[in-house]
């Protein structure tokens, strides 16, 4: 008997044995039969693996090198080189899912948006096809299946995003995803991440943790020079052009629920460098090097925004005007203006980040200033902003160079917090702004500012636009005190325009005309200066200004003034002679000679001529940037001219160089063969559409004539007498002259001419007289540019 219970209990071991390795050998390959059997019709997708190992007595399923492709296609959808999963079969009867691990390797995945539809939607309309308007029995004596997730991973992961409605790509590498897991009766469930951009530079890793009954979430962050160049595609979503580039660092850890975005409570620092966004890479609209904001506590819930530092490192933002619009206007007036992105990109269709974080940034500090925020240290450093106007006769251009604006202690709890401004001014000039505010009440405020050294001649593309007269002289300084106490202005603001002079009217169609050199006559004062005091006071609603000071100085130039003729004639003068003794100024695009500038170079060359040891030396100072846009502008208008006019070659005249200078620059004709010729839609100035049909080379050409027939023209005076080689040229320099022209700078060596001697000992006599003596300060500025 035993040694028959003996062998059954072999025969039965053998066999239970064979069946499990049976089993073991051909349950893998069974699988993946029936996997790439019958995939299509329980996920909608086709499926292929090389093998599968199943253990079903351990729980244990490995896919290797698994690919799911994308529905009726053979582009591949999602694709690994192993799929693990180990599963507790002995818990299935106790009603638990107890997944003890899985792992997905080297999973390359593509997830493509397309309007309202992903490419995996139809996975899941797969699995959640049915009858659903018959209700579905449930068995309530049962009880409820648990699940317990154990630990999962995913290593080196590649993830494809695509939307092609924006459209958009985009993709993460060498992305690592674990989780420890969790248990059926806990809420919440810890994630570690870490990726890395895909077509770009930087990182990205941290520790999420979500409570999925309460939507509550943590999570600390470190991002490392993040690229955020793929955020141009959705820029340009908004945009009708332009680039854009940015390197986003932070540091951050916050708690807060998916419900609410105001629901957080962050710290940490968040640091935006290398910020670029223009018109092309080259060509920027807002620029800045780095902007750092620390954090000590953000809660939007809880009215606190307490910030250690804002630093905002080499601003720039350039503002272009044109004839009917603006830079920013052109870039993103007409798709900007239609709105949508948001969380659902404003339609319920287009789902715009840009819009998204810009609606979320709003959302979190729309009460900043109705609650307790706080704020160390405000620095802004090295910025730079321009002004370009091209909707005159010709480009006017200003801005701040080198703004620096420093603010210490901005808090609600202190009465006052001061702002210090200071810039200089483009192309010349200097401003500096002290501002003392209530950060209660922006109503009660100290103001005090002052501009100095801003050349009028700055101003010429506005004068010779509507007046036809440029400005060969002046310097403007302006400052002023505001004191402003519950929204009442009680102000001082002084205005001095120091040797204010009109030159030779331009003639043309498109300028008007005002007699400028009548108009200085008037408003100048005897010792050759505007000098103003306009008071403002009323409130900042309704604001009154003062001209007392101003009629009553009006007043006193018609009847005291002719008094001091013979001294304002004497200063005229000896003006005139020092600076036709140090200075020749060159028309624009022109080589020709006042009379008294061809008196003084004649005088110049007998004096060198009579005076052996004597020598000069000229420094030539070309206002490039002007000079060029006349060219440009004429020889444009030349091409129209020879065009409507079938002039053959060889016949332009003198009448013909007269009309073309004449013409207006916007005359209606020649904009319409202009935009014939020029049909680039991204050239938006006369300017760009200019050079565009002259060309380049034609431009610097005739610059390079131009600068050697006035050099031509000066030497000639002093090769008659003989004396060409002790007159030493240098080389020439580009620059933007302090009076608007291009010029010659002379310098004596040895012996200087006594005309010039006894002009400015004179100019020192009449700069201590009464007229001018309470403006010798500004005088010597004005004379020294």
């Amino acid at each position: 008997m035993n040694k028959k219970l003996k062998k059954f209990l072999i025969i039965f071991s053998i066999s239970v044995v064979a069946f499990v390795a049976l089993v073991i050998i051909f349950i893998s390959p069974i699988t993946k039969y029936l996997i790439q059997k019958y995939d299509e019709k329980y996920t909608g997708r086709q499926i292929t693996l090389d093998w599968a190992l199943v253990n079903p007595f351990s729980g244990y399923l490995h896919l290797h090198n698994l690919k799911i492709y994308e529905y009726k296609s053979d582009t591949v959808f999602l694709a690994a080189s192993g799929l693990t999963v180990r599963v507790s079969l002995f818990k299935l009867l106790h009603h638990t899912l107890q997944l003890n691990n899985a792992s997905l390797d080297n999973l390359v995945v593509r997830v493509i948006k397309d309007n309202k539809t992903m490419n995996f939607n139809s996975i899941i309309d797969h699995f959640s096809s049915g009858d659903s308007t018959k209700a579905k029995a449930v068995d309530s004596s049962k009880a409820p299946m648990r699940i317990n997730l154990g630990p999962m991973k995913l290593t080196n992961a590649e993830i494809h995003y695509t939307d092609r409605q924006i459209p958009f790509d985009y993709y993460i590498k060498k992305g690592n995803f674990e989780t420890p897991g969790k248990p059926w009766n806990v809420d919440t469930m810890a994630f570690t991440y870490a990726f890395a951009s895909g077509p770009y530079k930087g990182t990205m890793q941290g520790i999420f943790n979500m409570n999925f009954k309460t939507s509550d979430y943590r999570i600390t962050d470190r991002i490392v020079s993040f690229d955020l160049k793929p955020l141009e595609q959705y820029a340009k979503d908004l945009a009708n052009y332009g680039s854009m580039r940015a390197t986003l660092d932070a540091d951050l850890a916050a708690t807060g629920n998916f419900h609410n975005s105001e629901d957080i409570i962050a710290t940490g620092h968040i640091g935006l460098s290398d910020f670029h966004l223009g018109k092309t890479p080259e060509e920027d609209y807002m620029a800045f090097q780095q902007l750092r904001l620390a954090i000590t506590k953000l809660s939007p819930k809880n009215n606190l925004y307490i910030l250690d530092s804002i630093s905002l490192i080499r601003p720039y933002v350039k503002y272009e005007k044109y004839d009917h619009t603006d830079n920013l206007s052109t870039m993103f007036a007409k798709k900007g203006s239609s709105g949508g992105g948001g969380a659902d990109g404003g339609g319920g269709e287009k789902l715009n980040i840009l819009i998204s974080i810009g609606r979320y940034i709003k959302s979190l500090s729309h009460e900043f200033f109705n609650s307790d925020y706080k704020l160390n240290y405000l620095a802004i450093n090295g910025g730079e902003l321009t002004y370009n106007d091209f909707s005159l006769s010709e480009e006017f251009s200003t801005g701040l160079h080198g703004l620096d604006i420093v603010a210490d202690s901005i808090n609600k709890k202190k009465r006052r917090v001061n702002v210090l401004l200071h810039s200089a001014l483009k192309p010349y000039g200097n401003m500096v702004i002290k501002l003392s505010i209530d950060p209660n009440d922006s109503s009660y405020y100290n103001l005090n500012y002052h501009m100095e050294n801003i050349p009028v001649s700055m101003f010429n593309p506005y004068t010779v636009t509507f007046s036809s007269y440029p400005l060969d002289r002046g310097t403007i300084e302006l400052n002023g005190a505001w004191n402003v106490l519950a929204g009442n202005i009680d102000s001082k603001n002084h205005l001095i325009i120091v040797d204010p002079r009109a030159t030779k009217r331009v003639r043309g169609k498109d300028k008007k005309w005002l007699p400028m050199p009548l108009i200085f006559a008037f408003i100048r004062e005897r010792g050759d200066v505007i000098d103003y005091e306009i008071p403002i006071t009323g409130s900042l609603k309704n604001p009154k200004f003062h001209f007392h000071d101003a009629i009553m100085d009006l007043l006193k130039n018609i009847f005291v003034k002719p008094v001091t003729t013979p001294y304002r004639f004497d200063v005229k003068n000896v003006e005139k002679a020092i600076e036709k003794s140090s200075k020749i100024k060159w028309p624009l695009m022109g080589s020709s000679l006042l009379p008294s500038q061809d008196k003084f170079l004649s005088e110049t060359a007998e004096f060198l001529e009579k005076n052996p040891a004597a020598s000069i030396t000229v420094h030539p100072y070309a206002y490039t940037i002007r000079e060029k846009e006349r060219i440009n502008f004429y020889e444009a208008k030349k091409k129209y001219y020879f065009s409507i006019n079938k002039l053959p070659p060889g016949t332009f005249t003198e009448y013909d160089s007269l009309q073309i200078d004449r013409m207006a620059i916007r005359d209606s004709s020649f904009t319409r063969y202009l935009n014939a010729h020029v049909k680039d839609k991204l050239l938006f100035t006369l300017q760009e559409k200019c050079a565009r049909l002259v060309g380049n080379e034609v431009i610097n050409n005739e610059l390079k004539r131009l600068n050697k027939n006035r050099q031509q023209v000066f030497m000639d005076y002093f090769k008659k007498r003989g004396v060409a080689d002790r007159v030493k040229f240098q080389d020439s320099k580009t620059t933007i002259p302090f009076d608007g022209f291009s010029y010659y700078e002379i310098q004596y060596k040895g012996e200087m001419p006594r005309e010039l001697l006894k002009a400015y000992q004179k100019m020192n006599e009449l700069n201590t007289e009464s007229p001018r003596i309470q403006y010798l300060k500004q005088h010597k500025k004005a004379l020294s540019s």
